[in-house]
């Protein structure tokens, strides 16, 4: 106001003189323009820092680690995507994050906690900020996910590590290079900047196809066509809930070859192997009900073995080859990993009988294992559900009513997310038999 007043008097004062006074009024008015625009050049220099988006602030790390996983939950102030890569040599995690602050003090990282042997962050790049956690051991994120904290004032990013055996390690650093490798020559990816998709991937194996026809039903119906619409409904649902990604090893009347289908899931990382199928046993329509099978270098009963012996055969059954090119489990690390494997299987086998109780009919003996060709994935917890016997007319109705085929796809998603819930409490560890 003071300025405002001295500028208005000087003003009245040049207005009111002739001659030499004219040519300092001039001079005063570029002089008032220079300092007038340059006063807004500063205000619009303040506001434009004081609006600028401000950077995510991390600033609170907490580690917790018990005999099955390691947990590190970060506290930033704002919602952000984090990437996990891993690498060896030394064995580390890799979390990528976009522009981040980190106000963590040097006291507060975490030294030789669970899995964690030390941990570092920083910015790398003005876009880009890095967690680098070296491991003690070889150990794999199994989950990245963001929660509400504070009322939702901020966010709590948890990273959740579980142990595992040097083989999977290895062959997920091999992954990424293989990625890194794809992108360096310009094969296509997804597409750039989407966040990768961290959700469990589903592949759901609907059994048979093509000339393969599989079992045929006492009514004439095919094996092939009955699991083909079973499992377009399941990945529909799976879909529709939106926790996990799904893949379909067919999606229409084609046959794909028993390795081919494992194959498939391997090369997309799969969480969970399904193969769905019907059983008919000839002679016997008294025999009926759902049975989930699991692999097994032992079959748990002839019947299991005999099932097994047929589907393997599916290769011939289309002209071809009956060549198994699945690689097998011959090293101490492969066969640890395996059983690992198995072990979760076996939950999720459990799991889905246990959905299932009320939902359809069970099999008098509803989990059993054998050698089936498709479960033998040592990286993938696979299972193979056999919906019912259609050489029975009672299954046949069951299997071909869509009242049915609602109920029982409805207590699978359940079971399937039961599962991964499971294993998240769990730390990704159960139980392995000797």
């Amino acid at each position: 106001m003071e300025i405002m007043s001295f500028d208005i008097r000087h003003l009245m004062y040049y207005s009111r003189n002739d001659g030499s006074n004219n040519r300092r009024f001039s001079n005063f008015l570029i002089y008032f323009s220079v300092i007038f625009l340059f006063s807004c050049f500063l205000s619009s220099f303040s506001w434009a820092k004081a609006t600028e988006k401000q950077l995510a602030i991390v600033d609170s790390l907490q580690v917790q680690s018990d005999a099955q996983s390691t947990t590190l939950r970060f506290i930033v102030s704002a919602d952000v995507a984090v990437e996990a890569a891993v690498l060896d040599q030394p064995l580390r995690i890799i979390l990528e994050w976009p522009d981040v602050s980190f106000q963590l003090s040097p006291d507060s990282l975490p030294k030789g906690v669970g899995v964690v042997k030390s941990l570092r962050a920083g910015m790398v790049s003005h876009e880009r900020s890095r967690v680098v956690i070296e491991l003690s051991e070889p150990a794999l994120p199994l989950k990245i996910r963001s929660e509400p904290v504070y009322s939702g004032a901020a966010r709590e990013i948890i990273v959740e590590l579980f142990p595992t055996g040097r083989a999977q390690f290895e062959e997920a650093v091999s992954k990424r290079r293989e990625q890194a490798a794809r992108r360096d020559q310009g094969a296509p990816e997804s597409p750039a900047g989407d966040p990768v998709d961290q959700r469990p991937l589903i592949v759901i194996d609907p059994g048979h196809g093509g000339p393969d026809l599989g079992a045929t039903g006492v009514t004439g119906i095919f094996e092939k066509d009955i699991v083909l619409s079973f499992a377009k409904e399941l990945a529909r649902k799976l879909k529709n809930i939106g926790e996990f990604r799904v893949a379909m090893t067919r999606e229409r009347d084609v046959f794909v070859p028993l390795d081919d289908r494992v194959k498939f899931a391997r090369a997309r990382g799969a969480s969970l192997f399904l193969s769905i199928h019907a059983d008919t046993l000839s002679g016997n329509s008294e025999v009926r009900g759902l049975t989930v099978y699991t692999g097994s270098d032992r079959a748990s009963d002839p019947e299991s073995a005999r099932l097994a012996e047929s589907e393997n055969r599916s290769d011939i059954a289309a002209g071809l080859d009956e060549a198994q090119s699945v690689e097998a489990v011959t090293d101490i690390l492969g066969d640890l990993m395996m059983r690992e494997t198995r072990a979760h299987s076996n939950l999720f086998a459990r799991t889905l009988v246990g959905q299932m109780t009320n939902a359809a009919k069970l099999n008098k003996n509803p989990i059993r294992s054998a050698g089936f060709r498709v479960l033998r994935a040592p990286d993938i917890p696979s299972a193979l559900l056999e919906l019912g016997y259609i050489s029975s007319p009672s299954d046949i109705e069951l299997l071909t009513s869509v009242g049915w085929t609602d109920r029982a796809t409805d207590r699978l998603v359940g079971a399937i997310m039961d599962f991964f819930e499971a294993r998240r409490n769990l730390g990704g560890a159960v139980s392995i038999e000797p």
